[in-house]
């Protein structure tokens, strides 16, 4: 019942979003019933649905060549929507010291013209002149065209711009006013239709909201299939030996191998990480976003990772999502090692891994008893841990430094707001009583294959001994 109930009211929210994204850059900047309205009203169906399939056909077992020809447009609308919705958010504010603006400027225009015309300086004619009421709908300005330079009576000019019902519709035009024109003298010029000013200010802001909300997310897809960066961070251990002061270990978090993501992401990870030549590698769950039949071959180049003491693998939720078991399986043929709450000796500490709690629904959740109960505390102890919210329990069973990774930084500003509501830490390293616990912003994305103010990134933990 509550999801049921959080759904709907997702859904209204993402309908009341799409209505407003449709308004200000569709119905508020073309005409009524132009191709340019037809299509963007198409869109503002067809993009959510597409978004919807992204997101459930996964879950509901779509075969996998859906589910990549879903996913591209599905999701990189989900990031477009969210910036352009920011974007004229921003525009809002905009909006209306534009219209203030053009219509200063407007004014002063039209006094200078009276001015000339009469052949009395506008300043000086003691009346003071009308700022127009941007209240009301306005169709268009109408300006003369001929050879005569005649301007029309600003009455007919005034009475066109009030009486137009629709903001961007043609303007009635009055063949009468030529008809009845005197015998001798020159007819009036012809009226031509131009935008109004609210019409031409929406066309404004909408394109400026669209430049700015689309170049975000393009920017934001370019670091995520550029690869991850590699990023160094040196952490003290008070138990450390000296003999293994300088000891490297690779954090990789969130690769989100998928319907987008794929084998030549998997490549370019694990070139990164043996470029840095490190003592072990530590992969902290959320691998991948499938099953083994439909991504296995897209996880073999993890095969290739070179480490001196080996690489490790914990679950993450999503391998939960996927069939963990088949997951923990398949990694350890390519020469991974799944620490499925266990622990080994590394030299001079010991590493464990709890799986994730997501594994709590299948029984397979975290037991920091089975992994650290019984060892020697007098060692320094290294916890992979998929979720940096475990880390009470870390500090209850004393470990010295948790490798975590889940929030992804927040992927997406201004999402690490709501990272922060649900985590310790959503990234980088902090301390907790005698615990240190880092959170690796993540080397993939889920979702849409985009990244803003959450570059992805591969660290290089450095442990260092205090007897160095």
């Amino acid at each position: 019942m509550v999801f049921a109930l959080v759904g709907l009211v997702v859904l209204a929210l993402l309908g009341a979003v799409h209505r407003y994204v449709w308004r200000r850059f569709v119905g508020d900047t073309t005409a009524p019933g132009s191709r340019l309205r037809r299509a963007g009203t198409v869109a503002a169906f067809v993009l959510p649905l597409l978004s919807v399939g992204a997101m459930t056909s996964g879950r509901v077992g779509a075969p996998f060549w859906l589910q990549q020809v879903l996913a591209w447009p599905g999701f990189l609308w989900l990031a477009c929507l969210l910036y352009l919705t920011l974007a004229l958010l921003v525009g809002e504010v905009v909006r209306p010291v534009l219209l203030r603006v053009l219509a200063r400027r407007d004014a002063a225009r039209t006094g200078a013209e009276n001015g000339t015309a009469s052949g009395t300086p506008a300043e000086t004619s003691g009346t003071p002149t009308e700022v127009p009421d941007e209240t009301r709908p306005r169709t268009e300005k109408l300006v003369t065209t001929g050879s005569t330079g005649v301007s029309a009576p600003p009455e007919a000019v005034a009475r066109t711009a009030s009486d137009a019902p629709d903001p961007v519709a043609e303007p009635e035009t009055e063949p009468a006013a030529t008809a009845s024109a005197p015998a001798g003298t020159t007819p009036a010029p012809a009226l031509v239709p131009q935008p109004s000013r609210r019409l031409f200010v929406s066309r404004v802001v909408g394109g400026a909201a669209a430049a700015a909300g689309l170049a975000t997310v393009g920017y934001g897809a370019y670091g995520v299939l550029r690869g991850p960066s590699v990023r160094r961070i040196t952490v003290p251990l008070a138990k450390l030996p000296r003999a293994a002061h300088g000891f490297r270990i690779a954090v990789v978090s969130d690769i989100h191998i998928g319907p987008i993501l794929g084998r030549a992401h998997t490549r370019r990870i694990v070139d990164t990480i043996n470029a840095t030549s490190p003592d072990l590698v530590a992969v902290v769950g959320d691998l991948v976003d499938g099953s083994v039949a439909d991504l296995g071959s897209a996880a073999e180049p993890l095969a290739a990772l070179r480490a001196r003491h080996g690489s490790y693998f914990v679950t993450g939720n999503h391998e939960y999502f996927s069939g963990a078991e088949q997951w923990v399986d398949h990694v350890r043929e390519l020469g991974l090692v799944p620490l499925e709450n266990a622990r080994v000796e590394i030299e001079g500490f010991d590493l464990a891994g709890v799986n994730d709690i997501a594994g709590e629904t299948e029984g397979q959740g975290p037991d920091f008893g089975r992994a650290l109960g019984d060892r020697d505390r007098g060692r320094a102890a290294v916890l992979m841990a998929h979720q940096p919210v475990v880390i009470h329990d870390a500090v209850e069973h004393g470990v010295d430094l948790q490798l975590s990774g889940h929030t992804h930084g927040g992927q997406l500003w201004p999402g690490n707001y709501l990272a922060e509501l649900a985590n310790p830490t959503v990234a980088g390293l902090e301390r907790y009583g005698d615990t240190q616990l880092f959170v690796s912003r993540g080397a993939g994305a889920w979702g849409p294959p985009v990244r803003v103010g959450a570059p992805s990134d591969i660290t290089v933990v450095e442990l260092a001994s205090r007897q160095a």
